[in-house]
């Protein structure tokens, strides 16, 4: 129960309370457990979505989606901000890409970058919820937490110490192919969507994880929550395009 609830504690703003200082095993086996809280928050959205079903489709949107950066904390959106500022700011340099993204203030792109999201992420709810199309609402946050299991499981982490270290090195490797081969199992029984859903994450996760390994050389706390953002946004707005 612990690696779920270091999960849901990390990944979340719900107030969770740990008993006692997690041992780093657990720490690391808390990313068996993120495809599953990514599969709660969806829950919660849908059942946001079933209590304010008589809201126009616009609004209603705008309120999940306001729902859904609150129950996140805003988390991978600062991680995207900063991800965003390093490689405009970078100019193609490792060490100088790493420093912005360590630095807590936000340039110009990074406002950029954070409304076009939400810009496209409201959109593309708005034009599934017009259809009736909430399958997305599961899809989008277990999409996005899985694809961080896949990119922990094949990426280096390069920047040492803190959590993202810990998880690196004790995730329980074999049982997290297992994890993903069971998410991927669910994506292909749900039919057309979620191929579709499938096929964006795929294609996110790989050029990401492709620029993250030629700019820095692997993956940063940052990068992985900008991976997180891109994966449920290219969900929602690719299931949005195939209706």
């Amino acid at each position: 129960m612990q690696p779920f609830l270091i999960a849901l504690q990390f990944l979340t703003s719900l107030p969770v309370r740990l008993d006692r200082m997690p041992e780093p095993q657990a720490v690391g086996r808390s990313l068996l457990y993120y495809p599953l809280v990514g599969l709660l928050l969806g829950a919660m959205l849908w059942l946001l979505g079933t209590v304010l079903e008589n809201a126009s489709a616009p609004l209603l949107a705008a309120l999940l989606l306001t729902g859904w950066v609150a129950l996140t904390g805003g988390l991978h959106l600062d991680g995207l901000a900063d991800s965003a500022d390093a490689w405009l700011g970078g100019f193609g340099d490792r060490e100088r890409t790493l420093t912005i993204m360590k630095d807590p203030r936000s340039g110009p792109i990074a406002v950029v970058v954070l409304v076009l999201l939400l810009l496209l992420k409201f959109v593309a709810l708005w034009t599934l919820l017009a259809a009736d199309q909430r399958l997305a609402l599961l899809l989008a946050p277990l999409l996005g937490r899985s694809a961080l299991l896949g990119l922990f499981l094949t990426t280096p982490y390069v920047r040492p110490g803190g959590l993202g270290q810990v998880l690196a090195e004790q995730m329980p490797r074999n049982t997290s192919r297992i994890v993903l081969g069971g998410v991927v199992l669910v994506c292909l029984a749900l039919g057309s969507s979620g191929w579709l859903a499938l096929a964006a994450t795929v294609g996110v996760g790989w050029l990401s994880r492709r620029a993250m390994c030629r700019r820095i050389g692997g993956t940063t706390g940052d990068t992985a929550g900008a991976l997180l953002e891109l994966v449920e946004c290219a969900v929602l707005v690719v299931l949005a395009l195939g209706l």
